[in-house]
């Protein structure tokens, strides 16, 4: 699985979503850049993520994820 794939995919899934993603094979960084999900609560943010990636996790194609959030404030100050 390519990091290309899941950023795409995670893009049309999750509405209003930037996805920044490192990693390659089954282990990915997402870094995702949301204000409404960062209004969430750290459980319901993964919730929403996990949803839509399950299946690639079931089958394998994923192992590992890591997941940190940002609003569209807080990702601009890190450039």
């Amino acid at each position: 699985m390519q990091a290309t794939e899941v950023k795409s995919f995670l893009e049309e899934k999750l509405d209003q979503v930037q996805v920044e993603v490192e990693g390659e094979g089954c282990n990915f960084q997402l870094n995702l850049i949301s204000d409404e999900l960062a209004a969430l609560s750290p459980v319901k943010r993964q919730q929403q993520v996990y949803s839509h990636l399950n299946p690639w996790i079931a089958d394998g194609s994923i192992h590992a994820v890591t997941m940190k959030f940002f609003s569209r404030a807080a990702w601009a100050e890190r450039a």
